[in-house]
Protein backbone atom coordinates (compact mmCIF):
# COMPACT_ATOMS: atom_id res chain seq x y z
CA UNK A 1 0.00 0.00 0.00
CA UNK A 2 1.73 3.11 -1.08
CA UNK A 3 1.26 5.98 1.35
CA UNK A 4 -0.44 8.60 1.15
CA UNK A 5 -0.25 12.62 0.74
CA UNK A 6 -0.71 14.90 3.94
CA UNK A 7 -3.03 17.30 3.92
CA UNK A 8 -0.26 20.46 2.71
CA UNK A 9 0.41 18.30 -0.14
CA UNK A 10 -3.38 17.48 -1.17
CA UNK A 11 -4.64 20.45 -3.20
CA UNK A 12 -7.92 20.40 -5.05
CA UNK A 13 -8.78 23.16 -7.78
CA UNK A 14 -12.77 23.80 -7.57
CA UNK A 15 -14.75 25.45 -10.38
CA UNK A 16 -17.62 27.54 -10.30
CA UNK A 17 -20.48 26.16 -8.77
CA UNK A 18 -23.34 25.30 -11.44
CA UNK A 19 -27.21 25.03 -10.74
CA UNK A 20 -28.06 21.66 -13.04
CA UNK A 21 -31.88 21.90 -13.83
CA UNK A 22 -34.19 19.02 -15.50
CA UNK A 23 -33.26 18.22 -19.14
CA UNK A 24 -37.02 18.49 -19.71
CA UNK A 25 -40.33 20.37 -18.36
CA UNK A 26 -41.32 19.33 -14.71
CA UNK A 27 -44.35 19.90 -12.82
CA UNK A 28 -44.54 23.58 -10.70
CA UNK A 29 -45.62 22.17 -7.82
CA UNK A 30 -45.63 22.56 -3.45
CA UNK A 31 -45.23 19.26 -1.93
CA UNK A 32 -45.49 18.61 1.95
CA UNK A 33 -43.65 16.15 3.19
CA UNK A 34 -44.09 12.84 5.43
CA UNK A 35 -44.44 13.12 9.80
CA UNK A 36 -40.90 11.26 10.05
CA UNK A 37 -39.35 13.24 7.01
CA UNK A 38 -40.43 16.64 9.57
CA UNK A 39 -38.49 14.88 12.47
CA UNK A 40 -36.02 17.77 13.31
CA UNK A 41 -32.77 15.33 13.74
CA UNK A 42 -33.18 14.28 10.22
CA UNK A 43 -31.86 18.45 9.64
CA UNK A 44 -28.95 17.55 7.99
CA UNK A 45 -26.90 15.94 4.90
CA UNK A 46 -25.67 12.64 4.29
CA UNK A 47 -22.53 12.76 2.48
CA UNK A 48 -20.54 10.24 0.34
CA UNK A 49 -17.33 9.35 -1.59
CA UNK A 50 -17.83 6.87 -4.05
CA UNK A 51 -14.03 6.13 -5.81
CA UNK A 52 -13.85 5.39 -9.47
CA UNK A 53 -11.04 4.16 -11.04
CA UNK A 54 -9.41 5.15 -14.41
CA UNK A 55 -10.40 2.64 -17.28
CA UNK A 56 -8.36 3.88 -20.65
CA UNK A 57 -9.38 1.20 -22.68
CA UNK A 58 -13.12 1.17 -22.47
CA UNK A 59 -14.30 5.30 -21.76
CA UNK A 60 -13.29 6.44 -25.21
CA UNK A 61 -12.26 10.29 -23.70
CA UNK A 62 -15.20 10.59 -21.85
CA UNK A 63 -15.35 13.09 -19.23
CA UNK A 64 -16.60 12.04 -16.84
CA UNK A 65 -17.67 15.56 -14.99
CA UNK A 66 -19.67 16.06 -18.45
CA UNK A 67 -21.28 12.98 -18.51
CA UNK A 68 -22.52 12.67 -15.06
CA UNK A 69 -24.05 15.91 -15.18
CA UNK A 70 -25.99 15.06 -17.99
CA UNK A 71 -27.29 12.02 -15.68
CA UNK A 72 -28.32 14.24 -13.20
CA UNK A 73 -30.47 16.41 -15.66
CA UNK A 74 -31.50 13.47 -16.93
CA UNK A 75 -32.69 12.24 -12.98
CA UNK A 76 -34.29 15.65 -12.41
CA UNK A 77 -37.20 14.95 -15.33
CA UNK A 78 -38.37 11.70 -12.70
CA UNK A 79 -36.66 12.75 -9.18
CA UNK A 80 -37.62 16.86 -10.03
CA UNK A 81 -38.56 17.28 -6.49
CA UNK A 82 -34.38 17.61 -5.91
CA UNK A 83 -34.51 20.67 -8.07
CA UNK A 84 -36.32 22.52 -5.75
CA UNK A 85 -36.08 24.04 -2.46
CA UNK A 86 -36.73 23.39 1.10
CA UNK A 87 -38.41 25.01 3.64
CA UNK A 88 -39.80 24.67 7.44
CA UNK A 89 -42.90 26.43 7.72
CA UNK A 90 -42.91 28.96 10.83
CA UNK A 91 -46.60 29.15 11.92
CA UNK A 92 -46.44 25.24 12.36
CA UNK A 93 -42.67 24.19 11.64
CA UNK A 94 -43.47 22.08 8.85
CA UNK A 95 -41.58 20.96 5.99
CA UNK A 96 -42.56 21.92 2.42
CA UNK A 97 -40.69 21.49 -0.67
CA UNK A 98 -40.95 23.84 -3.77
CA UNK A 99 -40.23 22.16 -7.22
CA UNK A 100 -39.42 25.11 -9.10
CA UNK A 101 -36.30 23.53 -11.28
CA UNK A 102 -33.74 26.28 -9.41
CA UNK A 103 -31.63 23.09 -10.10
CA UNK A 104 -29.24 21.11 -8.05
CA UNK A 105 -26.06 22.85 -7.15
CA UNK A 106 -23.31 21.07 -8.92
CA UNK A 107 -19.07 21.60 -8.83
CA UNK A 108 -16.31 20.21 -10.92
CA UNK A 109 -13.05 19.66 -9.14
CA UNK A 110 -9.36 19.03 -10.27
CA UNK A 111 -7.11 17.17 -7.66
CA UNK A 112 -3.49 17.22 -8.11
CA UNK A 113 -2.62 13.59 -7.45
CA UNK A 114 -3.32 10.24 -8.71
CA UNK A 115 -5.93 8.21 -6.56
CA UNK A 116 -3.21 5.28 -5.71
CA UNK A 117 -1.39 8.09 -4.13
CA UNK A 118 -4.57 8.53 -1.65
CA UNK A 119 -5.26 4.39 -1.23
CA UNK A 120 -8.43 5.12 -2.91
CA UNK A 121 -9.75 6.90 0.18
CA UNK A 122 -8.92 3.91 2.42
CA UNK A 123 -8.58 5.37 5.88
CA UNK A 124 -8.02 9.45 4.22
CA UNK A 125 -7.89 12.11 6.53
CA UNK A 126 -11.32 13.45 6.89
CA UNK A 127 -10.19 16.77 6.97
CA UNK A 128 -8.72 15.79 3.17
CA UNK A 129 -11.93 14.07 2.37
CA UNK A 130 -14.14 17.05 2.97
CA UNK A 131 -12.35 18.83 -0.34
CA UNK A 132 -14.10 16.01 -2.18
CA UNK A 133 -17.89 16.59 -1.19
CA UNK A 134 -19.75 20.00 -2.09
CA UNK A 135 -19.25 22.06 1.19
CA UNK A 136 -22.16 22.74 3.37
CA UNK A 137 -24.80 24.33 1.30
CA UNK A 138 -27.79 25.94 2.82
CA UNK A 139 -30.76 24.06 4.49
CA UNK A 140 -32.79 24.55 1.10
CA UNK A 141 -31.06 22.47 -0.87
CA UNK A 142 -32.15 18.88 -1.15
CA UNK A 143 -29.45 17.59 -3.30
CA UNK A 144 -25.72 18.55 -4.25
CA UNK A 145 -23.11 17.41 -5.99
CA UNK A 146 -19.45 17.68 -6.68
CA UNK A 147 -17.15 15.41 -9.44
CA UNK A 148 -13.69 15.62 -8.59
CA UNK A 149 -11.46 14.36 -11.52
CA UNK A 150 -7.53 13.27 -10.68
CA UNK A 151 -4.28 12.76 -12.60
CA UNK A 152 -5.03 8.97 -13.35
CA UNK A 153 -8.17 9.09 -15.10
CA UNK A 154 -9.73 8.50 -12.27
CA UNK A 155 -12.56 10.24 -10.42
CA UNK A 156 -14.70 10.82 -7.28
CA UNK A 157 -18.63 11.60 -6.76
CA UNK A 158 -19.25 13.46 -3.68
CA UNK A 159 -22.81 12.82 -3.14
CA UNK A 160 -24.66 14.88 -0.81
CA UNK A 161 -28.55 14.49 0.46
CA UNK A 162 -30.71 16.27 2.44
CA UNK A 163 -31.98 13.34 5.22
CA UNK A 164 -35.18 15.21 5.67
CA UNK A 165 -35.69 14.18 1.76
CA UNK A 166 -34.44 10.66 1.71
CA UNK A 167 -33.20 8.04 3.49
CA UNK A 168 -30.29 5.37 3.21
CA UNK A 169 -32.61 3.50 0.64
CA UNK A 170 -34.19 6.56 -1.09
CA UNK A 171 -30.67 7.74 -1.44
CA UNK A 172 -28.88 4.74 -3.12
CA UNK A 173 -31.90 4.14 -5.11
CA UNK A 174 -31.23 7.78 -6.57
CA UNK A 175 -27.39 6.90 -6.84
CA UNK A 176 -28.36 3.81 -9.11
CA UNK A 177 -30.78 5.96 -11.16
CA UNK A 178 -27.97 8.30 -12.00
CA UNK A 179 -25.70 5.52 -12.89
CA UNK A 180 -28.28 3.83 -15.09
CA UNK A 181 -28.86 6.73 -17.24
CA UNK A 182 -25.12 7.13 -17.69
CA UNK A 183 -25.07 4.57 -19.15
CA UNK A 184 -27.87 5.04 -21.62
CA UNK A 185 -30.11 2.70 -19.45
CA UNK A 186 -33.91 3.05 -18.65
CA UNK A 187 -34.70 3.44 -14.79
CA UNK A 188 -35.25 -0.04 -13.48
CA UNK A 189 -37.01 2.14 -10.66
CA UNK A 190 -39.57 5.03 -11.43
CA UNK A 191 -39.53 7.54 -8.05
CA UNK A 192 -42.29 7.69 -6.37
CA UNK A 193 -43.31 10.29 -3.70
CA UNK A 194 -46.60 9.81 -1.78
CA UNK A 195 -45.41 11.51 1.50
CA UNK A 196 -49.28 10.81 2.25
CA UNK A 197 -48.57 7.08 3.30
CA UNK A 198 -46.61 7.95 6.45
CA UNK A 199 -48.26 10.48 7.98
CA UNK A 200 -50.01 9.67 11.38
CA UNK A 201 -52.93 11.40 12.81
CA UNK A 202 -52.65 13.34 16.39
CA UNK A 203 -53.23 10.86 19.68
CA UNK A 204 -54.55 12.88 22.72
CA UNK A 205 -53.13 10.22 25.25
CA UNK A 206 -49.99 11.93 27.09
CA UNK A 207 -46.65 10.84 25.53
CA UNK A 208 -43.95 9.36 28.50
CA UNK A 209 -40.85 10.98 28.51
CA UNK A 210 -38.31 9.03 27.83
CA UNK A 211 -34.11 8.90 29.15
CA UNK A 212 -34.37 10.76 32.24
CA UNK A 213 -31.17 10.97 34.26
CA UNK A 214 -29.11 10.35 31.14
CA UNK A 215 -25.41 9.78 32.12
CA UNK A 216 -22.35 12.00 31.61
CA UNK A 217 -19.12 11.64 30.46
CA UNK A 218 -16.32 13.90 31.72
CA UNK A 219 -15.53 14.36 28.17
CA UNK A 220 -18.65 15.81 26.96
CA UNK A 221 -19.67 18.48 25.74
CA UNK A 222 -16.07 18.71 23.78
CA UNK A 223 -15.31 20.90 20.54
CA UNK A 224 -12.63 18.48 19.97
CA UNK A 225 -13.74 15.93 18.07
CA UNK A 226 -12.05 13.50 15.98
CA UNK A 227 -13.67 10.66 13.68
CA UNK A 228 -11.98 7.42 12.66
CA UNK A 229 -13.19 4.04 10.80
CA UNK A 230 -12.67 0.86 12.24
CA UNK A 231 -12.57 -2.21 10.17
CA UNK A 232 -13.39 -5.68 11.57
CA UNK A 233 -12.33 -8.72 9.65
CA UNK A 234 -14.46 -11.82 8.63
CA UNK A 235 -13.07 -14.20 10.84
CA UNK A 236 -12.91 -11.80 13.49
CA UNK A 237 -16.98 -11.16 13.05
CA UNK A 238 -16.83 -14.85 13.50
CA UNK A 239 -15.01 -15.28 16.43
CA UNK A 240 -17.41 -12.94 17.86
CA UNK A 241 -20.34 -14.52 16.37
CA UNK A 242 -19.61 -17.59 18.15
CA UNK A 243 -19.04 -16.22 21.62
CA UNK A 244 -21.89 -14.35 21.71
CA UNK A 245 -23.89 -17.87 20.75
CA UNK A 246 -21.77 -19.90 22.84
CA UNK A 247 -23.14 -17.18 25.68
CA UNK A 248 -26.86 -18.05 24.96
CA UNK A 249 -28.04 -15.90 21.89
CA UNK A 250 -29.40 -17.68 19.23
CA UNK A 251 -28.18 -19.19 16.39
CA UNK A 252 -29.30 -16.58 13.85
CA UNK A 253 -28.40 -13.69 15.46
CA UNK A 254 -27.30 -11.15 13.09
CA UNK A 255 -24.18 -8.78 12.29
CA UNK A 256 -25.81 -5.95 12.94
CA UNK A 257 -27.03 -7.05 16.37
CA UNK A 258 -23.17 -8.42 17.41
CA UNK A 259 -21.84 -5.11 16.30
CA UNK A 260 -24.49 -2.55 18.09
CA UNK A 261 -24.32 -4.71 21.27
CA UNK A 262 -20.00 -4.67 21.48
CA UNK A 263 -19.39 -0.89 19.93
CA UNK A 264 -22.53 0.27 22.62
CA UNK A 265 -20.57 -0.93 25.39
CA UNK A 266 -17.32 -0.45 24.38
CA UNK A 267 -18.19 3.43 23.76
CA UNK A 268 -19.72 3.34 27.29
CA UNK A 269 -16.02 2.58 28.66
CA UNK A 270 -14.46 5.23 25.85
CA UNK A 271 -16.21 8.04 27.18
CA UNK A 272 -16.16 7.08 30.90
CA UNK A 273 -20.23 7.58 30.94
CA UNK A 274 -21.29 7.12 34.82
CA UNK A 275 -23.32 4.16 35.80
CA UNK A 276 -25.96 5.52 37.64
CA UNK A 277 -27.09 7.62 34.39
CA UNK A 278 -28.68 5.96 31.65
CA UNK A 279 -27.98 5.40 28.44
CA UNK A 280 -29.74 4.72 25.39
CA UNK A 281 -28.98 2.67 21.56
CA UNK A 282 -31.34 4.00 19.35
CA UNK A 283 -31.30 2.15 15.51
CA UNK A 284 -33.66 2.41 12.56
CA UNK A 285 -35.45 -0.85 11.47
CA UNK A 286 -37.07 0.02 7.67
CA UNK A 287 -40.77 -0.06 6.95
CA UNK A 288 -41.23 -0.67 3.42
CA UNK A 289 -42.26 -3.62 3.18
CA UNK A 290 -43.37 -3.79 7.01
CA UNK A 291 -46.44 -1.72 7.20
CA UNK A 292 -49.77 -2.81 5.64
CA UNK A 293 -49.94 -2.07 2.82
CA UNK A 294 -46.33 -1.97 1.97
CA UNK A 295 -44.85 0.91 0.14
CA UNK A 296 -44.63 1.35 -3.40
CA UNK A 297 -41.11 0.08 -4.74
CA UNK A 298 -39.75 3.23 -5.61
CA UNK A 299 -40.51 5.84 -2.37
CA UNK A 300 -37.65 7.51 -1.54
CA UNK A 301 -38.73 9.34 1.17
CA UNK A 302 -38.07 8.54 4.99
CA UNK A 303 -39.03 4.71 6.03
CA UNK A 304 -37.66 3.53 9.06
CA UNK A 305 -38.89 3.78 12.75
CA UNK A 306 -36.08 4.34 15.42
CA UNK A 307 -36.42 1.78 18.17
CA UNK A 308 -34.42 2.28 21.65
CA UNK A 309 -33.00 -0.41 24.14
CA UNK A 310 -32.25 1.82 27.54
CA UNK A 311 -29.64 0.40 30.11
CA UNK A 312 -28.21 2.45 33.02
CA UNK A 313 -24.41 2.90 32.63
CA UNK A 314 -24.18 -0.13 35.47
CA UNK A 315 -26.83 -2.37 33.36
CA UNK A 316 -24.53 -2.15 30.25
CA UNK A 317 -20.98 -2.92 31.75
CA UNK A 318 -22.41 -5.89 33.37
CA UNK A 319 -24.31 -7.37 31.18
CA UNK A 320 -22.57 -9.97 28.75
CA UNK A 321 -22.80 -9.11 24.64
CA UNK A 322 -25.21 -12.06 24.43
CA UNK A 323 -28.01 -10.66 26.71
CA UNK A 324 -27.63 -7.35 24.76
CA UNK A 325 -27.81 -8.51 21.91
CA UNK A 326 -31.07 -10.71 22.79
CA UNK A 327 -32.62 -7.25 24.17
CA UNK A 328 -31.75 -5.91 20.70
CA UNK A 329 -32.90 -8.72 18.89
CA UNK A 330 -36.46 -8.83 21.10
CA UNK A 331 -36.70 -5.04 20.83
CA UNK A 332 -36.83 -5.54 16.63
CA UNK A 333 -39.85 -7.95 16.89
CA UNK A 334 -41.90 -4.76 18.21
CA UNK A 335 -41.97 -2.99 14.09
CA UNK A 336 -43.12 -6.38 13.13
CA UNK A 337 -46.51 -5.14 14.46
CA UNK A 338 -48.62 -2.79 11.88
CA UNK A 339 -50.51 -1.23 15.00
CA UNK A 340 -47.24 -0.64 16.43
CA UNK A 341 -45.72 1.28 13.24
CA UNK A 342 -48.81 2.92 13.09
CA UNK A 343 -49.04 4.00 16.65
CA UNK A 344 -45.32 5.60 16.23
CA UNK A 345 -46.14 7.68 13.23
CA UNK A 346 -49.11 8.91 15.13
CA UNK A 347 -46.52 9.78 18.44
CA UNK A 348 -44.24 11.34 15.75
CA UNK A 349 -46.97 13.59 14.39
CA UNK A 350 -48.76 14.17 17.93
CA UNK A 351 -44.60 15.87 18.50
CA UNK A 352 -45.16 17.91 15.58
CA UNK A 353 -48.55 19.25 16.18
CA UNK A 354 -47.44 19.92 19.78
CA UNK A 355 -44.51 21.83 18.32
CA UNK A 356 -42.46 19.22 20.34
CA UNK A 357 -39.99 18.12 17.89
CA UNK A 358 -36.34 19.36 19.35
CA UNK A 359 -33.31 18.64 17.96
CA UNK A 360 -31.20 15.77 20.70
CA UNK A 361 -28.34 17.79 22.32
CA UNK A 362 -25.04 15.58 21.94
CA UNK A 363 -24.27 14.29 25.87
CA UNK A 364 -22.75 10.67 24.68
CA UNK A 365 -25.61 9.49 26.33
CA UNK A 366 -27.16 8.27 23.28
CA UNK A 367 -25.67 6.35 20.81
CA UNK A 368 -27.69 6.08 17.53
CA UNK A 369 -26.75 3.42 14.37
CA UNK A 370 -27.17 3.55 11.00
CA UNK A 371 -26.83 0.64 8.93
CA UNK A 372 -24.85 1.35 5.05
CA UNK A 373 -23.66 -2.09 4.35
CA UNK A 374 -26.54 -3.30 2.61
CA UNK A 375 -27.66 -0.05 0.26
CA UNK A 376 -26.44 -1.41 -2.86
CA UNK A 377 -23.47 1.14 -2.82
CA UNK A 378 -20.19 -0.58 -4.30
CA UNK A 379 -22.25 -2.28 -7.01
CA UNK A 380 -22.76 0.83 -9.39
CA UNK A 381 -20.88 1.34 -12.63
CA UNK A 382 -21.08 5.10 -14.21
CA UNK A 383 -20.75 4.99 -17.94
CA UNK A 384 -18.99 2.63 -20.25
CA UNK A 385 -16.39 1.17 -17.92
CA UNK A 386 -16.05 2.82 -14.57
CA UNK A 387 -16.52 0.52 -11.87
CA UNK A 388 -16.90 1.54 -7.92
CA UNK A 389 -13.72 0.96 -6.33
CA UNK A 390 -14.68 2.16 -2.43
CA UNK A 391 -17.36 4.06 -0.90
CA UNK A 392 -17.02 6.02 2.36
CA UNK A 393 -19.17 8.06 4.37
CA UNK A 394 -18.37 11.26 5.85
CA UNK A 395 -19.63 12.13 9.44
CA UNK A 396 -22.55 13.93 9.40
CA UNK A 397 -24.24 15.58 12.56
CA UNK A 398 -27.74 13.54 12.75
CA UNK A 399 -28.61 13.34 16.48
CA UNK A 400 -24.76 14.84 17.23
CA UNK A 401 -22.07 13.69 15.46
CA UNK A 402 -20.88 12.16 18.45
CA UNK A 403 -23.82 9.89 19.32
CA UNK A 404 -23.80 8.56 15.28
CA UNK A 405 -21.95 5.19 14.77
CA UNK A 406 -22.38 4.30 11.02
CA UNK A 407 -21.76 0.55 9.46
CA UNK A 408 -20.01 0.75 6.25
CA UNK A 409 -19.14 -1.97 3.63
CA UNK A 410 -15.25 -2.87 3.46
CA UNK A 411 -13.51 -1.27 0.82
CA UNK A 412 -12.94 -3.45 -2.28
CA UNK A 413 -9.43 -2.44 -3.02
CA UNK A 414 -8.32 -4.90 0.55
CA UNK A 415 -9.06 -8.05 -0.10
CA UNK A 416 -8.08 -9.23 3.36
CA UNK A 417 -10.93 -7.13 4.32
CA UNK A 418 -13.55 -9.00 2.35
CA UNK A 419 -17.04 -10.24 3.68
CA UNK A 420 -15.65 -7.76 6.81
CA UNK A 421 -17.17 -4.11 8.09
CA UNK A 422 -16.42 -0.66 8.74
CA UNK A 423 -17.62 1.13 11.74
CA UNK A 424 -17.15 4.94 11.74
CA UNK A 425 -17.27 6.93 14.97
CA UNK A 426 -16.88 10.33 16.04
CA UNK A 427 -16.03 10.42 19.82
CA UNK A 428 -14.15 13.56 21.76
CA UNK A 429 -10.27 13.04 21.08
CA UNK A 430 -9.46 12.01 24.76
CA UNK A 431 -11.98 9.66 24.18
CA UNK A 432 -10.81 8.21 21.23
CA UNK A 433 -7.27 5.94 22.29
CA UNK A 434 -9.82 3.61 24.88
CA UNK A 435 -12.27 3.24 21.70
CA UNK A 436 -9.76 1.59 20.31
CA UNK A 437 -8.09 -0.96 23.33
CA UNK A 438 -11.62 -2.13 22.85
CA UNK A 439 -11.47 -2.48 19.05
CA UNK A 440 -7.91 -4.19 18.83
CA UNK A 441 -9.09 -6.46 22.06
CA UNK A 442 -11.20 -8.29 19.47
CA UNK A 443 -8.15 -9.16 17.09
Amino acid sequence: MSPQLNTTEFLVVKEEVELVKPSKATPSEVLSLSTLDNEANLECFSKAIYVYKAQHDHTNGVDPAEMIKQAVSDALVYYYPLAGRLKRLDHDGRLQLTCDATGVPYLVATANCRLSSLNYLDDIDFEMAKNLVFPSPTSDCPFVLQVTRFSCGGFTIGFGISHMVSDGFGAAQIFKALAELSKGKELSVKPVWERERLVGTPIKESLKLSMCHPATSPYMPSSDIVDEIFYLKSDTMKRLKDEIISGGSPSNVTTFEILAAFVWKARLRALELNHDGKTCLYFATGLRKLIDPPLPEGYYGNAFLTSAVELTGRELEDKSLSEIVNMIKEKKKDVLDNNYIRKSIDICETKLANRDNPKIKATGALMALTDWRNLGLVSDEFGSGWNVENVTSLPWDCFGSVDLCTFLPAPKSDPSLKGGVGILVSLPRLAMPRFKQEIDSLN
